[in-house]
């Protein structure tokens, strides 16, 4: 709506696209929504495209063609690594801005490939990106809690669906550390592996999935991969069969509304990389999402010594001051567990060191 009515657009040349999965989701029923608020606010000759794998909800005019889903892969890998490296170095930057400065160089960069440049330079921008965030320079010997973001797909990754979430672990001393958005989308593609294998589904929909995932990792994530494993600062993520076997641990992968097992799952690659802290965002409507994020919380800490995990509802109810106090209690955890692990590895390390030196004498 602010775009519509900035006056930057010609609205008979505008048009608007929003997702839906076709599940038993909130966001399946927005476009209703939206048309409706289009009407009433006198914009009912702007079109809403719907970005859907299920074939419902044609738009004349508007075809997914092999080029914008290519397009589309590129951009969305793009993203999750230049998400994954800022991250990972902004909060220990030796400049200030530094970081965000090297991110804004690269967004323009992979914005220019995507328009004018090829699979080719696609792969190199990949090696490109890890490298130069590799050598920025970074304040030696320092380390802060590691708080992982987990939940609905909105809120999790939208800032302001999560008052700036990102920022304000920041602010507070703490790192931030984000699952990928491909991943949801290996998600779905998976679950017709497990809905042939469960639930009497298609063959042909399981063989797809398997060739799709494949396909996925070969050609647009294999050159991310690489270049991380390379890397001795960042970390290379799970495929999605590794998430799904972390998370068959401790639920059943028919749960597949809404994040379904993959919340789980997050949580789990999380827990298991070694960061403990986790905070699980709970939108308002989204009872699957509640189901799977709070309902697992118990599970988890059962599971896992240490692990500190928070639900955080954004919701109408839920204002940001109680939001923030709830996300600082948290924190205060986590800088405790923080220190207790520094001490002990500096304990660790002077007996080592002691134990070098007796045995050379």
């Amino acid at each position: 709506m602010k775009a519509l009515k900035s006056g930057k657009y010609d609205l008979d040349r505008t048009s608007v696209i929003i997702s839906q999965t076709g599940g038993g989701c909130r966001a399946t029923n927005y476009i209703a929504f939206l048309r409706k608020a289009f009407k009433d606010a006198g914009f009912e000759n702007v079109p809403i495209i719907s970005l859907n794998p299920g074939g419902f909800d044609e738009n004349p005019g508007f075809n997914i063609t092999m080029k914008l889903l290519d397009d589309m892969t590129k951009a969305v890998v793009y993203g999750d690594l230049l998400m994954k490296v800022l991250y990972r170095t902004r909060p220990y930057e030796k400049i200030p801005g530094s970081a965000e400065q090297l991110y804004q160089k690269w967004v323009e960069k992979s914005q220019d490939t995507l328009k004018n440049g090829g699979y080719l330079q696609f792969n190199r921008d990949i090696k490109q990106i890890v490298k130069e965030f590799d050598q920025l320079e970074l304040k030696a010997d320092l380390t802060k809690p590691r708080v992982g973001i987990v939940g609905e797909i909105l809120v999790k990754f939208h800032p302001d669906a999560n008052n700036h979430l990102v920022d304000f672990l920041e602010s507070e001393g703490a790192e931030a550390v984000m699952p990928g958005l491909l991943d949801f989308v290996l998600y779905t593609m998976y679950n017709a592996q497990e809905k042939y294998h469960k639930l009497s589904n298609s063959f042909w929909d399981m063989l797809i999935s398997k060739i799709g995932i494949s396909g996925m990792e070969l050609i647009y994530r294999r050159a991310m991969r690489n270049a991380l494993k390379a890397s001795e600062r960042f970390e290379t993520p799970e495929t999605i069969y590794e998430i799904a076997r972390g998370a068959e641990k401790h639920i059943s992968l028919a749960n597949q509304t809404g994040e379904g097992w993959f919340l789980t799952g997050e949580m789990v690659e999380l827990i298991e990389s070694g960061v403990k802290n986790v905070l699980i965002l709970q939108p308002f409507a989204c009872l699957p999402n509640h189901v799977v994020g709070k309902g697992m919380v118990k599970k988890l800490r059962d599971a896992y010594d240490g692990v500190n995990l928070k639900p955080i509802d954004y919701d109408p109810g839920a204002s940001e001051v109680n939001q923030q106090n709830r996300i600082k209690l948290m924190l205060s955890t986590a800088f405790d567990n923080h220190r207790k692990d520094r001490e002990k590895s500096e304990a660790e390390a002077r007996k080592n060191l002691a134990s070098t030196v007796s045995d050379s004498s």
